[in-house]
């Protein structure tokens, strides 16, 4: 006997509907459960910037606003440093700073042969100090020290005399990806002095006071 015969078969014999499935208006049968097929367009991802990634992340980037600070490692004639804004505390405890040091560059030779750096927190007024520590008219290793006073904390590395704060660090470890090195640094003094902060943003410097009314 056919499926559709037995069907028919129990329909004459009395047999009652299932209730859940709703009877047609025109037919009198019981209708499908199953819910029509819906079919949605997905869209295309968006590129909101014409540029190519590398020139759109980097403009992207200007737009954060970042503490300036000097990372200074080195001893005497092989004193060096740069000037960056993406040092920053990772942990309080136990009490560990990062960095972020391109290996091309000569503070990275200085912290790997030391196995030290200090984070010095600039203040709004020593602009010309970041400008040094950037490398601007070509200045290099000792000479970037030159116009300010330093003291030696704990590791040996210089910490600037009236910055807004500088934290000591010995390196505890190391992760090299593409053209920087990510440094973990073991805290072993902080200086605090206060002052407003240098601060960076768009290519240009500017300055932040703590307790600035905020922007409405």
């Amino acid at each position: 006997m056919s499926a559709s015969f037995q069907a028919a078969a129990a329909g004459h014999a009395g047999i009652a509907p299932d209730p859940r499935r709703p009877l047609s208006p025109k037919t009198g049968e019981a209708m499908s459960l199953r819910q029509p097929t819906r079919s949605f367009e997905i869209p295309e991802p968006a590129r909101l910037s014409p540029e190519p990634i590398p020139a759109s992340l980097k403009e992207a980037m200007r737009h954060l606003v970042g503490g300036v600070s000097v990372v200074t490692a080195g001893l005497g004639d092989e004193r060096t440093g740069a000037t960056v804004t993406s040092a920053h505390s990772l942990s309080v405890d136990p009490e560990t700073m990062v960095v972020s040091i391109n290996r091309s560059s000569s503070t990275w030779f200085a912290i790997q042969k030391t196995g030290h750096f200090c984070v010095n927190l600039l203040r709004a007024d020593q602009q010309d100090v970041a400008d040094r520590f950037a490398g601007r008219g070509g200045i290099k290793g000792p000479q970037r020290y030159e116009g300010a006073r330093w003291s030696v904390l704990e590791t040996g590395a210089a910490a600037l005399d009236d910055a807004v704060a500088s934290v000591d660090c010995e390196v505890e470890h190391i992760l090299e990806r593409h053209s920087h090195a990510v440094i973990f640094g073991a805290v072993r003094a902080v200086v605090i002095r206060g002052g407003p902060a240098l601060v960076y943003s768009h290519g240009r410097y500017g300055e932040y006071r703590h307790g600035m009314e905020p922007v409405a």
